[in-house]
């Protein structure tokens, strides 16, 4: 497809934020993971999706930037300090990224910001954020899994010790009658990059799921999440060459 949803002028750009400090993993997007560094598999995802034009890193660190390059990304500008801390946000981010795609390389149609310590995004899930972001005509799509369990039977330890229900009124509700709920699966946000400019978040007053099956969604930020996710994996994909 090669950046191309029916308009032959599409652009859309991948943009795969990964800076260089991580307090609870070290080093977490350069990391091997199953055989190969964190950030390649997100690289190597929108390249495998075939629609992109361009699949970027915004990264402060040399050594992320030339592996980055590496494995096929390019790494146009250095990400200024200032948005290289704990505290700088996704869309801080992204939208630094994007005034930049937009003033050298001309306007944007859509974007993705893949995270870079997502080895589990697959290349289809990729395409079908975009076709739901724009057959909705919406701001925004990113991924989301449903919770294995209702969260209206959650509990919670009270600072006394004892159990007692968030929501007590449905604790004889039958699980099959309570709807649904999701959480951000934190693998990939697609925008409709005009848009987003204006709204100035991914997770917009108009976003859109791309639901993702459970198996595929595993957050990595402690060393015991990075041993699980390495298990999972393996049992999936099997361990890379």
């Amino acid at each position: 497809m090669n950046g191309k949803t029916g308009n032959q002028n599409t652009s859309n750009i991948a943009i795969i934020p990964a800076r260089g400090g991580s307090k609870r993993i070290p080093g977490k997007n350069k990391k091997v993971f199953c055989g190969k560094p964190m950030i390649s598999y997100s690289i190597a995802a929108a390249k495998a999706s075939g629609i992109f034009n361009r699949i970027i890193v915004t990264t402060d660190s040399q050594d992320i930037a030339s592996m980055a390059t590496g494995y096929g990304a390019e790494v146009p500008f250095m990400r200024p300090p200032e948005l290289s801390d704990d505290h700088a946000s996704t869309d801080a981010v992204v939208l630094h990224s994007l005034d930049w795609i937009n003033a050298n390389w001309g306007q944007a149609d859509y974007i993705c910001c893949i995270y870079s310590t997502a080895p589990f995004v697959r290349p289809e899930y990729l395409k079908a954020g975009l076709e739901i972001l724009v057959r909705e005509k919406a701001t925004s799509a990113f991924s989301v899994t449903s919770f294995p369990y209702p969260i209206f039977r959650a509990l919670k330890i009270e600072t006394d010790g004892r159990l007692k229900m968030f929501w007590p009124e449905h604790r004889m509700t039958r699980s099959q009658d309570l709807s649904e709920a999701y959480h951000d699966a934190g693998q990939f946000y697609w925008a409709d990059a005009r848009k987003y400019a204006a709204e100035r978040k991914l997770f917009s007053s108009d976003a859109v799921p791309v639901v993702l099956p459970r198996k595929l969604v595993q957050d990595i930020d402690t060393p015991e999440d990075w041993e699980r996710a390495e298990a999972m994996y393996k049992v999936l994909f099997g361990q890379e060459k």
